[in-house]
């Protein structure tokens, strides 16, 4: 394949570019971690927070089932080398 000087120049930059995209997905890649979740809740359970989060907004239902998870563990006895003591 015949370039000119000006073809090739283009192709060699248009490479560049590509190389330096792949670079970037292979750091994503390589800094990726498997998203677990933290508990698996129960069908019933999902689909009672789809309606509250349907009737109340995100934003409130995360705020009052973050609240009533710290109330819930804030029972337990501290953990043995926790610094505070305390459940955060």
């Amino acid at each position: 394949m015949k370039l000119t000087e000006e073809e090739k120049s283009s192709l060699s930059e248009a490479i560049d570019r590509m190389n330096e995209g792949l670079d970037a997905f292979i750091q994503y890649y390589n800094e990726s971690e498997e998203d677990k979740p933290l508990i698996e809740f129960s069908e019933e359970t999902q689909s009672a927070i789809h309606a509250a989060v349907s009737s109340y907004g995100k934003e409130e239902v995360e705020k009052r089932i973050n609240n009533i998870i710290k109330e819930i563990f804030s029972f337990l006895p501290p953990h043995q080398g926790d610094e505070n003591n305390e459940v955060k």
